[in-house]
Formats: structure tokens, C-alpha cells, sequence
């Protein structure tokens, strides 16, 4: 592993220092290489995404279920959530995110894959606007190849392609172009950026409060922009509130938020707030330790935080107001019940993408010598490029090496017959109502009701492997439902073999 690392960082320098010697010419011809680099990430990035797609390898949650939103949305009717819940709830209860809606239509075009490639492209589209941001300035200009670069080795966004579809990813790496726009004076454009990123997500808003405000202090002495800026943070902060406390509760059914998990500040938002400024060193310690002592749970924030801070972290020392805008994700991240959301895995790192890509860049561009400036460049996208290979190789928090090592033959393969699984779910009727296991279920979720086996409910199909996933049953309890539908005589057994099993309704 040692020799694997020193060749690697040996590779990466001769391909830094090659950087160096082009950058002149880049400035003369840009989007030639910016071009390239686009075309790389974007066939990486679908080898990762769209791969795991048809290798079976995205699930009920999220992919499926976003799938069959947007099914809904596009016949004009609400999503009930019953992809993954066994009691109807409109979708929006669970996250309000409006995302869906706007990306339904092209569901009639991608099918299935759709979110994955409306993910795909916005990312790509947010790297385009790092590198926007950066070129608007003589001073900052010689650094946008860099920070583009960054933004797309960065290995929050590979761990986000490698785990199904979320809108908050989309949000994320739109945030270039919010910058973008604040830098060239232009508020309306800014304005409406501001706002397509907020109605991703409910918690985005409150990420964006605080962007707003490290904004409104870079451009304090501009006053019709630090004025714009602080009415956005006025506006994310109660687009926030009033999303969680009144709309959210409405579309549930319980009248309540479903998503505060933060047991360790007190049972809602208001003790929570509470608790941090009453306790500031107990919060504090939260940051860096298995605070719930959860099995399995030592040394995955401290992983992130080892990670951030070779990907560049601490150049932010000379651009505080950019850290301001990592508050609330630290805290929505480290402060959480689950474990899962302390580390570097999936959807959960990706904000820092866009802030990182940014503040790091500004600051190395204010270094007053040169070479200095170039070299701390090239270091800072290596130690990216490490970092992520770091989340493909080896990681504390267990993650599916075959999900994200798209350049080895194990991500490209199952131990069962892909296509011929393919081929029989695409025998089972558009209109017909499924039952599936959650790797299935995203490749059926474009129709108007689906469930997660084992839920079965109405179903006129049910289908499952016993080399998949089992989740949300163990082994013992899957082969016991497995045997009695198989035998109840309820059920014609369409198509068995290699494990996989199709059955159908005899009374339908």
C-alpha cells in the first residue's frame, strides 16, 4: 500500500508540475482544457452512476423512491410514499423537495436513469461554474483550472455517485453559480440561483443562510450587495422555519417534522439551540467523539475531519468567512443520532465541494509569490486526488468498494446474469402493480404503485433474489416468507433461476 502511494504521489507531482508549465497557455485557450477535463469527469462519473444503475446496485431508498415521484408528478398527482412506506404520506412530508416536480418530464425521455444523469450533468454544470467564478478576474484566473479540478476529484462528490440520486447534490454544486453571479454584481440572476438552490431541499435553506451571510461579510463595503445578501439570509432563515414547522407538518400525518435526530441536544430545534449556547464545551467535544457510543461509530468523524483537512481545509484560516458557510453542515452532520451521517459516505459531504473549491482557491490566488502560488495549486489537487482514492481504498466507515472502484472488473460484474434479469423485468407489465426487492425496485418505479417487498399489499407481481441485498429482512425471515409464497398457492411462479424468482398473482 506504501509503494502503491508513493507512485501514485510520485505520478500525480510530474502531472503537477506539467500544470504548472501549461498554465500560461491555458489562459490563452481555457476552455480547450477546461473541455477535456469535463469529458473525463463525465465518463468517470457515469461509469460509477449509471454502472451501479444497471448492475442492480441503487435501491429503493433513494432512487427508487424519487423514481416513482416523478412518475406521479409527471400524470399530475401527488407522490404517497409508498415506495418505501407501508402507510400512504404525501412524499413532501418526508423531504420538501421540489426538484422532483422541475425533473419529472424527463422521465418520458431517460426512464429510470433519469435522476442519475440530471445528477451527472449538474455537477459537471458546477465545475463549469467553479471554473466561471475564478476566471472573472485576472487576479483569480490562474487558479480556475485548479479549482475546477478540485471541485471534481473531490471525494464528497464520488461518494455522492456512488450512492443513488439526492436533490441536495444538485443544490450543492449549483452554489459556483450563485457565487458567480454575486461576483459579477448581477442580483437578479443571483436571486433566482439563491432560490432554485433553496427549494432543493429543507435543510439547504438553512445551509444557504449562512452562505449568505460569509458573503455579505466578504462584500461588506459594497452596501446594494451586502444589502442584497443580508435580505437572503433573512429569506433562507424563514423559508427554513416555515418549511419545517408549518409546511412539512401540514403534508404529514403525524403533524410533525420527521427528521430531527439530534437526540443529544434535546428533543426539537428550539432545546437544541438552547443546549449549544448553554453547553458550548459539551457541543463542542460532540464534534470529534462517538457521542451515542454507537457499534461502530469510533473514528469516523475523525476520519472526515483528517480528510477535510488534507483536501485543504485549513488555507480557509485566511478566508474565514467560507468556513462560516461549513457551520451548519458540521452540525447537521455531526451532531446526528446516526452514525452514517458523521462520515464520508454517500450524500453527505458533498456541500463541502463547492465551498472548499471556492475558499481555497481565493486564498491561494492572494499569495504574493507566484511559484508559490502555482505549487500550493498542484499539492492542494493532489492531496484531493489522495483523499478520494482514500474513500475508494480503504475507509474506517464500511463503504461498497465495487460501488465507487470503477476501475476495477468487480464494478462491472454480479454473480448472477444482469441482462436476463433485465430482460425479465421488462416482461412484467407497465401498468401492473409490483412488489419488489429494493435493488429491483428503481428499474420498475415508473408506474403508480410500487412497494418494497416485503411488503405486498395489492401486487399483482412480486419479485426478489436471494443474492441480493435482503434488507429490510434478515436471512432467516426472507426464506421463511420466500417458502410460504412459493407454496401458498396464492402465487404462479413466472420465471426462477440463479436465485432471482418473478411471481404472479393467480387470481389477477
Amino acid at each position: 500500500m506504501i509503494y502503491f502511494y508513493t507512485n501514485a504521489v510520485s505520478e500525480f507531482v510530474i502531472q503537477g508540475s506539467f500544470l504548472m508549465l501549461v498554465t500560461e497557455k491555458m489562459r490563452l485557450k481555457p476552455n480547450r482544457y477546461l473541455l477535456i477535463i469535463i469529458v473525463v469527469f463525465g465518463i468517470i462519473y457515469s461509469l460509477i452512476s449509471l454502472v451501479n444503475h444497471y448492475n442492480f446496485r441503487t435501491y429503493a431508498l433513494d432512487l427508487g423512491a424519487y423514481t416513482n415521484a416523478l412518475y406521479d408528478y409527471i400524470h399530475f398527482q401527488w407522490n404517497d410514499s409508498t415506495a418505501f412506506k407501508e402507510a400512504s404520506e404525501n412524499l413532501l412530508a418526508d423531504h420538501f423537495d421540489l426538484y422532483l416536480i422541475l425533473f419529472s418530464p424527463l422521465s418520458l425521455i431517460f426512464k429510470t436513469y433519469t435522476l442519475l444523469l440530471v445528477q451527472i450533468f449538474f455537477i459537471l454544470l458546477g465545475g463549469y461554474g467553479v471554473y466561471k467564478f475564478f476566471m472573472l478576474s485576472e487576479k483569480t484566473s490562474r487558479m480556475a483550472i485548479f479549482a475546477a479540478l478540485y471541485f471534481y476529484l473531490f471525494f464528497g462528490v464520488f461518494a455522492a455517485l456512488s450512492y443513488d440520486y439526492h436533490s441536495n447534490v444538485v443544490a450543492a454544486v449549483m452554489l459556483p453559480w450563485f457565487f458567480y453571479f454575486v461576483k459579477k454584481r448581477e442580483l437578479l440572476p443571483a436571486g433566482l440561483m439563491l432560490l432554485f438552490i433553496i427549494v432543493s431541499k429543507e435543510n439547504i435553506s438553512l445551509w444557504i443562510a449562512f452562505v449568505s451571510l460569509g458573503l455579505a461579510f466578504e462584500y461588506r463595503k459594497e452596501p446594494r450587495v451586502r444589502n442584497f445578501l443580508l435580505v437572503a439570509f433573512v429569506f433562507a432563515i424563514v423559508y427554513f422555519v416555515t418549511v419545517l414547522s408549518v409546511v412539512m407538518p401540514w403534508f404529514s400525518n403525524s403533524n410533525a417534522y420527521p427528521h430531527f435526530h439530534y437526540s443529544a441536544l434535546g428533543n426539537s430545534t428550539p432545546e437544541a439551540l438552547a443546549h449549544l449556547f448553554q453547553h458550548p464545551v459539551d457541543s463542542f467535544k460532540i464534534l470529534f467523539i462517538n457521542h451515542n457510543n454507537t457499534l461502530h461509530g469510533d473514528y469516523v468523524k475523525l476520519e472526515l475531519h483528517l480528510l477535510l483537512l488534507l483536501s485543504g481545509l485549513p488555507l480557509l484560516i485566511f478566508k474565514p468567512q467560507y468556513f462560516l458557510m461549513l457551520i451548519p453542515i458540521y452540525f447537521q452532520k455531526l451532531f446526528h443520532d446516526n452514525y452514517i451521517m458523521w462520515g464520508i459516505s454517500g450524500q453527505y459531504s458533498i456541500e463541502f465541494a463547492p465551498v472548499l473549491a471556492t475558499g481555497i482557491f481565493l486564498a491561494i490566488s492572494e499569495f504574493k509569490n507566484t511559484r508559490l502560488m502555482k505549487f500550493s495549486a498542484v499539492i492542494v489537487v493532489i492531496a484531493a486526488f489522495l483523499c478520494t482514492f482514500r474513500t475508494m481504498d480503504n475507509t474506517v466507515f464500511f463503504t461498497s468498494k465495487s460501488k465507487i472502484r470503477f476501475y476495477q472488473s468487480i464494478h462491472y460484474t454480479r454473480d448472477y446474469d444482469v441482462k436476463n434479469v433485465h430482460q425479465q423485468l421488462s416482461e412484467i407489465p407497465k401498468d401492473a402493480i409490483v412488489s419488489a426487492q429494493s435493488p429491483f425496485l428503481p428499474h420498475l418505479a415508473l408506474r403508480d404503485n410500487i412497494y418494497q417487498f416485503p411488503v405486498i399489499n395489492d401486487a399483482d407481481y412480486i419479485v426478489y433474489s436471494e443474492k441480493e441485498k435482503l434488507y429490510p429482512l434478515n436471512q432467516k425471515t426472507f426464506m421463511t416468507k420466500k417458502l410460504k409464497l412459493e407454496t401458498s398457492g396464492d402465487w404462479l411462479i413466472l420465471y426462477q433461476d440463479d436465485g432471482f424468482t418473478v411471481l404472479k398473482r393467480r387470481n389477477k
